[in-house]
């Protein structure tokens, strides 16, 4: 093989990360710009310019000072380069904090749901060749002298360009978010330093709230479901045109809620439903709260993203299904098994209960519920395939609300029997979804730009008769004293449970709670 100057190599890999990853960059830009046509082709050229520009003098310094080690570092580079565009091009996601912070999140069983052989096979063209490129191709290093004048050429032309667009800067800190999550590699480099700066900075400690106490001995259970992905939209409750909700539109006493998320993934989502207040920092959050005041607490889960957890029983769908070797613990009904017996035989008259689902989570919502529940044929495997037939895809996404609407009606009826307990259920999603709307698939957009399915959700309540009396929703926004707002929010979760728990606490809002409080509970401090 030929040897080639550093100048050269540099050249070579800059133009290719350009065309290789960063047209969905360019193609925003193109249509998010309110310029004549003159100039959007110049601010285009301009970026354009630019990026080759510091493409070139950081791939440059990289293999200049690290040598070898620095071109196994551009092949890695190039490899997740080609990850990250292929899920971008796929699924409309931007790789911003949020993005990396799921990935974080993210463990190998549901990863491995987004493997494919378009994703292989896209690896292997736009990442892999190119990372043998950087590894084996001979390059002739240079001198110190020769260095700095091309990066200093390098960064001269990059500072002009600058000058010459610095029209655009109200723009650009406009687009921001979107431009530096379509920025390949840029986009995860800076957002994976700042998540792990975040997360460096976050206290190792939870902020403890003020001790609590429990006001009565009457025997109370709540069970707190949190959905997964679960969107209203397709909620026959909330007036969808399909029968996803066979069973619940039957139960007697189920209050159904408007109410969004505060997020659009999982790991905030599931942090304020727990939280009592909205918040960067980590206040102890509902179970662990409960527990320290002497409420026997369970955590199942078949899901992953939550807070710390600190209670006495924290278990898995998989550690649950050993006790329960007749069903499948792949399938969120593991979770609901054997409740009866575990509230009945709990050494005290507090109880709460979390069930962390993962029923709606994309991409392969078809294989998150049984086969008799596939109600809406034909299915899409997974999004891929859901992405050229959006009829198939909603199919298999509706299916899983049939599933969930069967859970949770098999758990009211359990609880309905349980008449020497007063009982409650709540569920309620971490997050919406996207289910092909605009070209948008599954969630984790930021706030202000998620469309309305990815952060309207259900929020379902049912308590045991004469167990407590709810509040009124008011007809809008401004709700009366002793009313609720027309739409609520998830950090309602944290202080209605303490109200059905009898917990007098400092750090209780009546204000957040969907119920009136009971006489007994008329000393706790609202904070």
């Amino acid at each position: 093989m030929k040897k080639i100057s550093l100048f050269t190599f540099s050249s070579i890999v800059s133009i290719a990360t350009l065309l290789l990853y960063n047209i969905p960059f360019f193609t925003y830009v193109a249509r998010n710009t309110n310029e004549s046509l003159g100039g959007q082709l110049f601010l285009l050229a301009s970026l354009v310019v630019v990026m080759l520009a510091l493409n070139f003098m950081m791939t440059y310094l990289t293999v200049f000072l690290l040598r070898m080690v620095g071109r196994v570092l551009l092949a890695l580079l190039s490899v997740i380069n080609a990850t990250a565009v292929y899920f971008v091009f796929t699924y409309s996601v931007m790789i911003d904090a949020t993005t990396i912070e799921n990935v974080f999140n993210t463990r190998y069983s549901e990863a491995s749901a987004f493997f494919s052989w378009s994703l292989w096979l896209f690896m292997l063209l736009a990442g892999v060749l190119p990372a043998l490129f950087c590894l084996l191709q001979p390059v002739v290093i240079g001198r110190a002298k020769k260095m700095a004048a091309y990066c200093g050429t390098s960064l001269a032309i990059v500072l002009v360009i600058a000058l010459l667009n610095i029209s655009q800067t109200l723009w650009i800190s406009q687009h921001d978010t979107e431009l530096g999550g379509l920025l390949q590699p840029w986009s995860y480099l800076a957002n994976t330093y700042r998540v792990l700066s975040s997360q460096h900075d976050e206290q190792a400690e939870e902020i403890k709230l003020p001790d609590a106490t429990i006001a009565d001995n009457e025997k109370a259970v709540v069970v707190l479901v949190i959905g997964e992905s679960a969107r209203k939209a397709n909620f026959q409750l909330y007036g969808y045109e399909r029968p996803t909700n066979p069973l619940l539109t039957k139960q007697e006493g189920l209050k159904v809620y408007q109410a969004t998320s505060c997020a659009t993934y999982t790991t905030a989502g599931t942090k304020a439903i727990l939280e009592p207040k909205n918040s960067d920092d980590l206040y102890e959050v509902l179970p662990n709260y409960a527990y320290r005041t002497g409420v026997d607490v369970s955590w199942r889960t078949s899901n992953w993203g939550e807070p710390p957890i600190h209670i006495g029983e924290y278990l898995t769908n998989e550690e649950v299904g050993a006790n329960f070797p007749d069903q499948d613990p792949s399938f969120d009904g593991i979770l609901f098994a054997g409740l009866r017996e575990r509230i009945a035989s709990s050494p005290k008259n507090k109880v709460l209960i979390i069930l962390h689902t993962s029923t709606s989570h994309g991409p392969k919502y078809a294989d998150k519920y049984p086969k008799e529940f596939e109600v809406f044929k034909p299915v899409a495997e997974n999004v891929e395939e859901g992405e050229k037939n959006i009829g198939k895809l909603v199919n298999a996404y509706d299916n899983t609300i049939i599933y969930t609407d069967f859970l949770l009606d098999g758990l009211i009826n359990t609880l309905r029997t349980m008449t020497d307990w007063n009982s409650a259920m709540i569920f309620i999603s971490d997050h919406g979804e996207s289910l092909g709307e605009n070209k948008m698939f599954m969630h984790g957009l930021p706030m202000r730009l998620a469309p309305k399915v990815q952060y309207e959700i259900p929020f379902l309540v049912w308590t045991s008769p004469n167990f407590r009396e709810y509040k009124s929703t008011a007809t809008s926004a401004d709700a009366a004293a002793g009313e609720l707002p027309a739409v609520l929010e998830q950090h309602y979760i944290f202080h209605s449970v303490l109200n059905l728990l009898s917990i007098h606490s400092p750090a209780y809002n009546e204000a957040y709670d969907i119920f009136m409080a009971p006489e007994s509970g008329r000393n706790a401090t609202p904070k």
